[in-house]
């Protein structure tokens, strides 16, 4: 059985020698959380796994352990020349320019209302993959969409106003009764302890553009479109249950049974 609890960078050899083939950074994060390879994965892993690849091919250049093939496709050096050859040419395993930073920093994908205890401020609770630490969104900014169904009926902002209130609104008025799912796009920056960060002072164009055209595809599904492969999967949450919610449920339950 593996050692428990590895560092970053012993967990993804551990993935990487297990697989037969070169893996995205968050299949990787998947199977750190999935083999329990590490206790604490915090609320952004995938996020976490891909800047310690990045970091570490970036700093040991040809002595690191990895190599980067295309976008967000990584393997070990040693799998690419234990046959006498690589996996590809060298002009794609050398480490390649840093991205910069996406606006668009988290979303999550029709999240039901009734999973939520409504409030001014409710819990948006929300988790990459199992293990990892939910973050609450309800202070989150950006775009969001109210759903009947499949159907789009609403598109709003939150600015002035953060995400969970303004959802709180439309559970009263006009729209209370029209709406029973949501999704959202966020802004501002998740921290690796799964604390919402403030907002950038500036965005550059080719920083917008892509968010503006990712944030159209997840929500317009368009079907020439929709294989986005795994660029947006990092930024992605589930949405979880409101604990108090769960409990009432159980509770429910239980009466039912008594």
């Amino acid at each position: 059985m593996a050692r428990k609890d590895m560092t970053w960078i012993e967990a993804i050899v551990k993935v990487l020698e297990d697989s037969s083939e070169p893996l995205h950074y968050t299949q990787i994060a998947e199977e750190i959380a999935r083999k329990d390879l590490r206790k604490k994965v915090g609320a952004t892993p995938a996020r976490t796994v891909n800047g310690v690849l990045t970091d570490t091919i970036k700093r040991g250049g040809d002595s690191s352990p990895f190599i980067k093939i295309i976008k967000g496709i990584y393997a070990l050096r040693k799998q690419g020349d234990s046959d006498g050859g690589s996996i590809l040419p060298n002009s794609l395993q050398k480490p390649m320019q840093e991205e910069p930073n996406p606006i668009l920093t988290s979303f999550g994908m029709f999240w039901k209302r009734i999973d939520i205890k409504w409030k001014s401020t409710p819990q948006l609770l929300g988790a990459q993959e199992i293990g990892a630490i939910p973050v609450d969104f309800c202070e989150q900014r950006g775009l969001y969409l109210l759903y009947d169904g499949r159907e789009v009926i609403y598109v709003g902002r939150a600015t002035e106003r953060p995400l969970g209130k303004r959802l709180y609104e439309h559970t009263k008025g006009r729209m209370s009764a029209r709406w029973d799912r949501f999704s959202w796009f966020g802004i501002l920056p998740v921290s690796e302890k799964g604390k919402i960060g403030r907002e950038p002072e500036s965005y550059s164009a080719n920083m917008l553009i892509p968010s503006l055209e990712a944030i159209l595809i997840e929500s317009l599904e368009p079907r020439q479109n929709r294989q986005r492969g795994e660029d947006m999967a990092d930024r992605e949450y589930i949405q979880r249950i409101d604990p108090e919610i769960r409990k009432k449920r159980i509770k429910d339950m239980v009466d039912d049974i008594s």
